[in-house]
């Protein structure tokens, strides 16, 4: 529904053309629970005549039965739509609203002020151009205040309300209004908030919502209705140089063939040079072409298809720039994440990451602080859990071209997406890429491993055995080893305890940690393979995660998982250590099916269970298996190499 015109009776199709084209302003409101965020989006709505008659009605009716007014119209109750939010007086989800004035059209985001709602609050303000951010007069300015605020700043949105809320119920007092306004200033200017409008309001009674006051003449600037309909909000997208991601190789038929997708940024025309990234090559628009013929021009959020006038290798994911002014390409990064999942981000672990319309693989490899949010401290982190934000570097395993988020929102921004389960865990910005990614690259040699491999008569692979502590892993990885080796073969065996004294002594038991010991074994046993080697890795590695990760390094058929499949109560009667005594008694943190969570393989390639084989049966039938994939031909194991059932 639009605002109410007397267009509409008038001449409905003049009506119609006028309010399509109005200028659209998206904005948030956010602040400290009970500051009247709802309350003055439900005026805001009431005002703008924006609720029907028995939308009205319902409302009357609700604020009488669960209003917080004493029997007056609660405008929250117009936002705060969920049962949840009605129950507890809260705003737990992002509502978003749509109204409208004879100026211009409005799509606000009211978004939740507890900090367990962070996510929310960042998924509100991520496509916002202004930020309203209520104080209540009575309380100040608060930590969740600060908080937002913060938000607002990393987001990149540039001009803010300060709408200082619930006047009524100080008197309409400008003394504590400037006080509150001169203090808010001052830490915005910390975080590089500067283009700020103090308005003094009362949701509630309407005060400098849609006109300004009597009640407070002592404030002569606009009122908050006003102001949203005559902020000039810089379009950045339309600013900046043109982007856009593909999202579709057009091939209708044998003499057609256009990439489209939507404009991200900037404008493009037929006869501009562009180059498509991250190939680098370049040609000619040809045509802008849509569905209601071809353009002369395409701007920032059109989607269009362009044809070139060379045929050139694109695929989805690709970025079209102009070649004049592209953005950079690389495959390491400074981001800022803000963290979304239950399950706590791991450096090492490996995620999607969809940036544009590209999808690659990314690792976080290291987290240099996370920040809290509420003082603005940075601290010293292994990990990142839900709400929490961090500074992180990230590794691709494939370039993307991009630019800094501060420049570009659309190339600059990212999510993450759990590989598993295709959530998304996380959402970012890219600051910069890392010097040291341009300066490696990958050295030619002339022996590779398949050279390596066949001069010892075997072929490269790695034998990962997972399974709980006390399952028989390191005994059955030495069983099939010595066998090999009396075989004339090349092998090497990397064990969990032996590893630990040298190359991860500086790792500890957290998940965190975990994920980073696979992640370096599973490197280093990259490395021996490469060396032509038969490589056994003896690891608990609890997490399907690493292990993945583990076998993506390699090629199809080098990596063999061997689940050591023994059940807990088994392994833990046998306790050859006296490790899962001490867990039980709370004497070890993070053990492995105690505490800490052991995530079975579900595909592996060799299953055994040593309660009901002996160790020597259990290296017979790995032996066996490798043999008859090929991998060591000719192997005759003395035991019977067949399991028992």
């Amino acid at each position: 529904m639009a605002h109410v015109s007397s267009l509409i009776e008038q001449d409905i199709l003049a009506y119609l053309d006028a309010h399509q084209h109005k200028s659209l302003l998206r904005f948030i409101t956010c602040g400290s629970v009970d500051d009247g965020k709802s309350t003055l989006i439900g005026r805001l709505l009431y005002d703008s005549k924006m609720i029907f008659e028995d939308q009205l009605a319902a409302l009357e009716k609700d604020s009488k039965k669960v209003g917080t007014q004493g029997g007056d119209i609660d405008f929250a109750l117009l936002v705060d739509g969920l049962a949840a939010e009605r129950e507890q007086g809260i705003t737990i989800d992002v509502a978003y609203r749509y109204f409208s004035t004879e100026k211009r059209k409005f799509i606000v985001a009211d978004t939740p002020g507890h900090e367990q709602y962070t996510r929310n609050m960042v998924t509100g303000a991520s496509t916002a151009d202004l930020a309203v951010i209520l104080i209540d007069a009575r309380k100040g300015v608060l930590v969740q205040t600060r908080r937002h605020s913060y938000l607002v700043s990393l987001i990149g949105i540039r001009k803010v309300v300060l709408a200082v809320n619930k006047m009524d119920l100080v008197g309409y007092n400008r003394g504590i209004f400037e006080q509150i306004v001169a203090e808010y200033r001052e830490f915005a200017a910390q975080i590089g908030l500067t283009d700020i409008l103090a308005i003094p309001i009362s949701g509630l009674k309407g005060d400098n919502i849609t006109a300004t006051s009597g009640t407070m003449p002592w404030y002569q600037g606009p009122s908050l209705v006003n102001y949203l309909e005559t902020v000039d909000v810089e379009d950045r997208a339309a600013a900046a140089p043109f982007r856009m991601s593909v999202q579709w190789v057009n091939r209708p038929d044998l003499d057609f063939r256009g990439f489209s997708g939507l404009i991200a940024s900037g404008a493009v025309h037929p006869g501009d040079r562009v180059k498509v990234l991250p190939s680098g090559k370049e040609a000619k628009i040809a045509r802008i072409v849509t569905q209601d013929g071809d353009l002369a021009e395409a701007i920032a959020g059109q989607s269009v298809t362009l044809t070139l006038d060379t045929e050139i290798d694109i695929s989805r994911g690709d970025l079209l720039a102009h070649a004049a002014n592209p953005p950079a390409v690389a495959d390491q990064f400074n981001s800022t994440v803000v963290w979304m999942s239950d399950e706590p981000l791991l450096p090492g672990r490996l995620y999607w990451m969809k940036i544009g319309t590209k999808l690659v693989a990314a690792t976080v490899t290291d987290i240099k602080h996370k920040t809290n949010v509420n003082t603005l401290e940075q601290l010293a982190a292994k990990s990142l859990s839900l709400n929490e934000i961090g500074s992180v570097n990230l590794s691709l395993d494939h370039p993307v071209p991009f630019d800094p988020y501060t420049e570009n929102r659309e190339t600059g921004g990212f999510i993450l997406i759990d590989r598993l389960n295709n959530g998304t865990v996380g959402a970012g910005t890219l600051q910069f890429a890392l010097r040291r990614a341009e300066n490696i690259h990958w050295q030619a040699v002339d022996v590779n491993k398949h050279a390596r491999a066949g001069l010892n008569r075997q072929k490269a692979c790695v034998l990962w055995f997972t399974g709980l502590s006390g399952a028989g892993k390191s005994t059955i990885a030495n069983l099939v080893e010595k066998q090999l080796f009396a075989q004339g073969r090349h092998t090497y065996l990397l064990d969990g305890d032996n590893v630990r004294h040298g190359l991860n002594r500086d790792l500890g038991f957290s998940d965190a940690d975990r994920v980073e010991n696979i992640r370096r074994v599973a490197e280093v046993s990259k490395l021996m393979v490469d060396a032509g080697l038969l490589v056994l890795v003896s690891f608990i590695s609890p997490f399907r995660a690493e292990r993945r990760l583990a076998r993506q390094l390699l090629e199809d058929g080098e990596f063999l998982e061997v689940y050591v499949s023994t059940p807990l109560a088994v392994v833990e009667s046998r306790d050859p250590k006296g490790l899962y005594k001490k867990a039980r008694a709370g004497e070890i943190k993070n053990f492995t099916g105690i505490s800490s969570p052991y995530e079975p393989p579900e595909n592996a390639e060799i299953v055994i269970d040593t309660s009901r084989m002996t160790p020597e049966d259990a290296a017979a039938f790995i032996l066996k298996t490798l043999e008859e994939r090929g991998l060591v031909p000719g192997i005759r194991a003395e035991a019977d190499t067949t399991p028992s059932a």
